[in-house]
Order: C-alpha cells, then sequence, then structure tokens
C-alpha cells in the first residue's frame, strides 16, 4: 500500500526499504533513456524488446543502489549505529541512519563499503559481459563491439559500466556524497572536532553542488563538455543535482548545528506539563469535541486513573473511523498502544529527543517520568526544541528541527 512516506516494499536484514514516490518519475525516465539507447546500439531490434530490456536494466540498477545502501547500512549497525530505513527515491538511494557515527573510523568504514560495492558490481558485470563479445578485430570500436552482443550482454555491459560510474561519482569530495564523508571523517581525524569537519566538509559539498549547476548552465546554453555531454535537458539535470547537493550540504551541517546547541540540554527544560490527557473510556464523539475541536494538538495521550500512559489517540486514527461510529467508539480501541510509541524521559538528553521525533515521524512525544511505571509527565513537540533553539541560539538554529 502507498503511503504519505512512500510504499513500504519489506525488510532486509531488519532494515525497513521504502520507495519515494519521486522514485516512480527516475525510474520512468532511466527506462525510456535506456529505450531509446539500445535503440541506438542495436536498430534492428524490435521497439518491445528494446522496452523490456529497458525495464530489466532499470530494475537491476535499482537494486544494485539498494546493495550500496545495504552496505552502509549493515556495517552501521556493526558500529552500534541504529539505521531504520532504506529509501529508494529521485537521486537514488539513502540509508535513514539515526546518529552520526561514533568515531571518525567508523564513518570512514561505513562510508567507503558503499562505492567499492558498486564499483566491484560493476567490474564484475563488465568482465563477465566481456565474454559475450567473443574475438574483436583490431581497430574495433565500442558501440561496434556492442552491437556484437546479444540482450544479455548488452544488459551486463550498461549495469557495469553505470555502477561504475555511480561507485565513482560518490567519491567526489562533496558533502553529503560519500566522498564528502569520508572528507568529513579525515577531518574529523585531524581536528578531533566533528562540528568544525563537518563546517568544513559542508563548504566543500556547497561549492561542488554550485560548481555542478554552474556546468549545467552552461551546458543549457549549448556548450558541449566531455564526459557530461551537452543539451537543454542534461543541463537542467545537472543544475537541479548541483542545487540538491548544495541544500543538502548546508542542511546536514544545520543538523549539527542543533545537536551541538542541544548538548547538555534535557528534556524537562524543553516538555510542557501534562495538560490534556484522555481516559480510556472516551467516546470519538467526545474526543472530536471536547479535545481536538479545543486544542491545536494533533495527538493526545491516553491515561488510566494511576496516571499510566496507555497510547496515543492522533486525528488520522480519528478520519479512519465513520462518522456514525464515533459515538459508539472508545478511544482505547482506536489509540497506537504504548509499547509502539517512542517515549522519552525527563532525564533524558534534548538530542535524544530530538533523534526520536525522527524514528517514527512524528511531531510529538510523550514524556514519561519513568519507563517502568509509565507515569506521564508531559508532552515534548518538535515546536518546543524549535522555540528553545529560537530564545536561546544562534540566528542559523532558528529553524523547525527536521
Amino acid at each position: 500500500m502507498w503511503m504519505r512516506n512512500g510504499l513500504r516494499v519489506g525488510r532486509l536484514f531488519g532494515i525497513e526499504i521504502t520507495i519515494d514516490a519521486s522514485w516512480l518519475l527516475i525510474f520512468a525516465l532511466v527506462c525510456w533513456n535506456l529505450t531509446v539507447a539500445f535503440g541506438a546500439w542495436h536498430p534492428a531490434w524490435p521497439f518491445g524488446e528494446r522496452l523490456a530490456l529497458a525495464v530489466v536494466a532499470a530494475l537491476l540498477f535499482f537494486a544494485s543502489v539498494l546493495a550500496h545502501e545495504l552496505a552502509h547500512s549493515l556495517v552501521a549497525r556493526a558500529y552500534g549505529v541504529d539505521v531504520r530505513e532504506i529509501r529508494l527515491f529521485l537521486f537514488g538511494g539513502v540509508s535513514n541512519i539515526a546518529r552520526e557515527p561514533p568515531s571518525a573510523k567508523a564513518e570512514f568504514a561505513i562510508t567507503i563499503v558503499g562505492p567499492l560495492t558498486s564499483i566491484v558490481f560493476g567490474v564484475v558485470m563488465s568482465v563477465v559481459a566481456s565474454l559475450f563479445v567473443g574475438a574483436v578485430p583490431p581497430g574495433t570500436s565500442m558501440m561496434e563491439t556492442i552491437a556484437r552482443m546479444g540482450p544479455f550482454g548488452t544488459l551486463l555491459t550498461w549495469l557495469g559500466s553505470i555502477n561504475i560510474i555511480v561507485g565513482v561519482f560518490n567519491l567526489i569530495p562533496g558533502f553529503p556524497l560519500d566522498g564528502g564523508r569520508l572528507l568529513r571523517a579525515f577531518l574529523w581525524s585531524v581536528t578531533k572536532d566533528l562540528r568544525r569537519a563537518t563546517l568544513w566538509a559542508s563548504i566543500a559539498g556547497q561549492v561542488v553542488g554550485w560548481g555542478f549547476a554552474a556546468l549545467g548552465v552552461v551546458m543549457f546554453f549549448g556548450v558541449y563538455l566531455p564526459v557530461l555531454g551537452g543539451g537543454l535537458v542534461s543541463g537542467l539535470w545537472l543544475v537541479f543535482i548541483g542545487w540538491f547537493l548544495a541544500s543538502a550540504a548546508r542542511a546536514t551541517y544545520r543538523s549539527v548545528m542543533v545537536h551541538d546547541a542541544l548538548d547538555g540540554v534535557h528534556v524537562v527544560q524543553l516538555m510542557r506539563p501534562v495538560g490534556w490527557a484522555m481516559p480510556p473510556e472516551t467516546t470519538l464523539d467526545d474526543a472530536v469535541h471536547q479535545w481536538f475541536m479545543r486544542a491545536p494538538e494533533h495527538a493526545f495521550p491516553i491515561v488510566d486513573p494511576t496516571g499510566a500512559l496507555l497510547g496515543m489517540v492522533a486525528r488520522s486514527d480519528v478520519r479512519k473511523v465513520p462518522e456514525d461510529a464515533w459515538v459508539a467508539t472508545r478511544v482505547s480501541s482506536i489509540m497506537t498502544p504504548y509499547d509502539r510509541l517512542v517515549v522519552v524521559t525527563p532525564a533524558d538528553e534534548g538530542t535524544t529527543a530530538l533523534d526520536a521525533f525522527g524514528q517514527r515521524d512524528v511531531d510529538q512525544l510523550p514524556v514519561v517520568r519513568d519507563r517502568a511505571t509509565r507515569q506521564l509527565a508531559g508532552m515534548l513537540e518538535r515546536d518546543d526544541i524549535a522555540r528553545w533553539l529560537d530564545l536561546r541560539a544562534t540566528p542559523p538554529l532558528r529553524h523547525r528541527p527536521t
């Protein structure tokens, strides 16, 4: 089922695999471009055969992108860094790592394995593809060599070359590309300061990103560049990639600055005391009219008579129940139970709470006095952290933390 945050297609090694909606666009573009390319390489092939091979090639390509990200994720878990999700999206794939690596050595190991995976895959596929060529007369061009191949050899040739390109491209020292993270690992090991290393790597990433954008503008105006090519579409695509890299580099540094600003701050300094809390026997009709319509919150805690947290009920839960059933429905029957919630305690670090928001992509976290007794102490919202940063931190941090 396609959800708001993407299509969850399954789990590998306990890591959730999600396809973002933007992936459909790049998948369609890759399929079309490959159909055209295979037609140029093999003009005699029927359109249906070229299209079918293009779809297979695109699926295998994204499978190799998934393998690249899975390599990152498995090494990250070996270093004790939780990986919640691998997401395939417009620009390839990304591993949703819960926190920064514990050391420069760990970051190097987590990062380098991705490009190495792509390059090794590419080399192996290229070697296997060469077995389908046979004896090639001296002076035969690459296009003539490919024209001698059948569908399987053509498929492996393209997959081999594209994986090598992906691996090498990711080694460009522009944060947050793998090369930029390797640069940060090096700077981190030299300076012993993650924040400073991130700043320098972020600056390098923005320079690389805007450099790509500038090259894209040049291509847009008809200049042909070696390797990159030329033309309107290629130029616009490179501008888009450059803008994305520059924005991602800047956002990553902001994230590190936010974590740094929250260092030593505890949840008790950020939370709101218990305000609105529902008894479990509250009907959905009362919940709508007495709670949701009278307060801006998107979700409310459900507590028993002793004040122990039982779960949370959100607006999205209400929308799943027909209005004519609200009077007969108790909130306890539709709530998210405690064991499926992400909770924090007043003694937890602010950075722990910030990371917890990302685990479930929620805007509110219940705060319990003690995880054993589940006694509700208050609520913490993303806006509470943003407000604290706005009042206490430097201007670059004055934004909604994500």
